[in-house]
C-alpha cells in the first residue's frame, strides 16, 4: 500500500513539528525550575 508522497511529507512534517514543540516545553520547564531554584541564565 503506497500512499502519496505528499501525505508522507505531510506526516514527517507533523512528527517533526511535534517533537519541536515537545522540546521547546520541556526547556522551558528546566528554565522554569532552575530560575525557581535560584540560578540565572545570564
Amino acid at each position: 500500500m503506497q500512499q502519496p508522497v505528499w501525505k508522507r511529507l505531510m506526516w514527517l512534517a507533523l512528527i517533526w513539528g511535534g517533537s519541536v514543540l515537545a522540546l521547546a516545553g520541556v526547556s522551558m520547564v528546566f528554565r522554569l525550575l532552575m530560575a525557581a531554584a535560584g540560578f540565572k541564565s545570564h
